[in-house]
C-alpha cells in the first residue's frame, strides 16, 4: 500500500503493542526439589558443624600454606586446557543467549530495491523504493519466545557455574598430585634407606657363610631381601615419574625449575578446622549443585515454550520509506510508503509433533530434576567420606607411627641380638620387613590424611574466587 503520508508513526505504534504483547509464560511454576538427603551429617563424623570459617569463605591462597602448591595451583588456573575450554564455553553459551534475546525485540533494517516490468505498452515500468523493515517479528502472546530466551538464559548460568566447579576441581586435584609426588619422595627415601640396610645385612651374611659361622640358607635370605628392595625401588621410581606427569598435565605446562623446594608430609600444614554445616548449606556453595539446578530451570522454561506451540502464533511484518518510479523522485515530497502486513498461524494437524515436543521437553525436565537429587546425594556423600576420615586418619597415623617406632626399635634389638649369636637370622628379617612395611604404611596414612583434607574442602565449596579469576 502506497500514501500520500510519511507514517513512520504506525511502525513504532506497532512495536511498542509487540513489547507490551510479550507478558506472560506458559512455563510450569518452578519449585526446589526437596534434597533427597538427611538433614544433617552422620553424628559418628559429623563434629562441630559451626565453629570455624565455612570453607566457600577460605580462599587457596590461605587455605594452602606450603608455597610450592600455591605455585602450581597458580600455574594450573593460567595454562590447565580443562578449564581453559570451560572459559570458553561461557563465551559460547554467552552468545548463544545474546542471539535467543534478540528475537524478543523487532529487529529493523534498511532496503533499497529495484524492480522492472513491462506495462501493456510493452515499455518497461521502473519503481525504486528505500526504507527501514521489520520482518517476521512474533507477538509472544504466549510466552514462546520469552521461554527459549529464559531457557538459554539458565544454560548460560549453568556454564558459567559449571566454570567454577571445573576451577574448584582443579584446585584440589593439583594439591592432591602435589602430595602424591611428596609421598612418592618419601617411599624412595625410605626404600633407598631400607636397600642400603639389607645389602649390609647381606655382606654380612656373605662373611658369614664364607666363614661357615652361618649356612646357606640364611644368605639366601639375605639375597632375597636385597631383590625384593631394588624391585619396590623400581616400582616406586616408576611411579614417582606417573605421578609427576599427572601433576604437569595438570599445571598445563612443563614443571618449573625455579619451584620452591619440597616439604615432607609431615611439616605440610592446611587449614583443619573447617566446619560441616548442614547438607542444606551445600545448595548455596557448591557450583556443581547450582549448575544441575540451572540445567533443571532450562529444561522448566523449555516446557513454557513446548506448550506455546498449540497457540496461534502471529508475526509482524512492515515496512517504511520512500517509493518512486523515477531514481530522482525518491526524497520528493509525497513519495512516502509503508506496508504493514500481520499473519496468524494456528496449528490444526501437525501429525502429532507439538504433542511429542511437549512429552519431550517434560520429559527432559523430568531428568534434570533426577540429575539434580543425584548431584545433592553424591555432594553429600562426599562431604560424609570427607568427614570420616577427618574424624578416623588423625587417629589411624598416631598408632601407626608408634608401631614404626616400635617395628624400629626392634630391628635395633634383633641386629644386636643377631651379632651377638643369641637369635637367628630370621628374626633379624622378619623385623627388617616388619620395619619398612611400617614405614610405608605411616607415609601413606599420612598422605590420606592430608589429600583428605583437600577433599573436604573441595567437597565444601572452597577453591573459587573472584580474585583468582582476575589474575588469569
Amino acid at each position: 500500500m502506497t500514501s500520500d503520508f510519511f507514517r513512520p508513526a504506525t511502525l513504532a505504534a506497532a512495536a511498542l503493542a509487540a513489547l507490551l504483547a510479550g507478558c506472560s509464560s506458559m512455563a510450569p511454576t518452578y519449585e526446589r526439589p526437596v534434597p533427597p538427603v538427611a538433614p544433617s551429617y552422620p553424628v559418628s563424623v559429623a563434629g562441630d558443624t559451626t565453629t570455624g570459617t565455612p570453607a566457600a569463605d577460605v580462599q587457596w591462597q590461605q587455605f594452602f600454606a606450603d608455597a610450592r602448591t600455591r605455585r602450581l595451583i597458580e600455574l594450573a588456573l593460567q595454562n590447565n586446557r580443562d578449564l581453559r575450554v570451560a572459559v570458553l564455553n561461557i563465551e559460547r553459551t554467552r552468545a548463544l543467549y545474546q542471539v535467543q534475546r534478540a528475537d524478543r525485540l523487532p529487529s529493523v533494517s534498511g532496503a533499497a530495491s529495484l524492480s522492472r516490468e513491462p506495462n501493456a505498452q510493452g515499455d518497461q515500468t521502473s519503481l525504486y523504493t528505500v526504507g527501514l523493515g521489520i520482518t517476521s517479528y512474533e507477538l509472544d502472546l504466549f510466552g514462546r519466545v520469552r521461554s527459549l530466551s529464559d531457557a538459554a538464559l539458565a544454560t548460560y548460568l549453568s556454564t558459567e557455574e559449571g566454570r567454577k566447579a571445573a576451577q574448584i576441581s582443579l584446585v584440589g586435584s593439583v594439591a592432591r598430585a602435589a602430595l602424591a609426588v611428596q609421598a612418592d619422595e618419601e617411599l624412595l627415601a625410605i626404600t633407598r634407606q631400607t636397600l642400603a640396610t639389607r645389602e649390609e645385612s647381606l655382606k654380612l651374611s656373605q662373611l658369614r657363610f664364607d666363614n661357615g659361622v652361618s649356612s646357606e640358607l640364611d644368605l639366601q635370605q639375605a639375597r632375597s631381601l636385597v631383590a625384593a628392595a631394588r624391585a619396590t625401588l623400581s616400582q616406586l621410581q616408576r611411579q614417582r615419574e606417573l605421578d609427576e606427569n599427572a601433576l604437569t598435565l595438570l599445571v598445563g605446562q612443563p614443571l618449573p625449575a625455579d619451584l620452591p623446594p619440597l616439604l615432607s608430609l609431615a611439616d605440610t600444614r592446611m587449614v583443619d578446622n573447617l566446619p560441616a554445616g548442614l547438607p542444606s548449606d551445600l545448595l548455596a556453595r557448591r557450583p556443581d549443585l547450582r549448575q544441575a539446578e540451572q540445567t533443571l530451570l532450562s529444561a522448566n522454561a523449555n516446557i513454557g515454550a513446548a506448550r506455546a506451540n498449540f497457540y496461534p502464533r502471529i508475526t509482524l511484518t512492515g515496512t517504511a520509506g520512500t517509493a518512486s518510479s523515477e531514481l530522482s523522485g525518491l526524497f520528493k515530497s509525497g513519495s512516502g510508503a509503508w506496508t504493514f502486513l500481520p499473519q496468524i498461524t494456528l496449528p490444526i494437524f501437525d501429525a502429532g509433533r507439538n504433542r511429542a515436543n511437549l512429552d519431550a521437553s517434560t520429559a527432559a525436565r523430568d531428568i534434570a530434576v533426577a540429575q539434580y537429587e543425584k548431584a545433592i546425594q553424591t555432594a553429600f556423600r562426599e562431604v560424609a567420606d570427607a568427614l570420616a576420615g577427618r574424624a578416623t586418619l588423625g587417629e589411624q597415623l598416631r598408632f601407626q607411627q608408634q608401631q614404626a617406632d616400635a617395628e624400629a626399635a626392634r630391628l635395633r634389638l634383633s641386629d644386636l641380638r643377631y651379632r651377638n649369636g643369641v637369635a637367628s637370622y630370621l628374626d633379624l628379617l622378619d623385623a627388617q620387613r616388619a620395619l619398612f612395611t611400617a614405614q610405608q604404611a605411616t607415609v601413606q596414612i599420612r598422605l590420606a590424611e592430608l589429600q583428605n583434607q583437600v577433599s573436604l574442602y573441595q567437597a565444601l565449596g572452597g577453591g573459587w574466587t573472584e580474585e583468582a579469576t582476575a589474575a588469569r
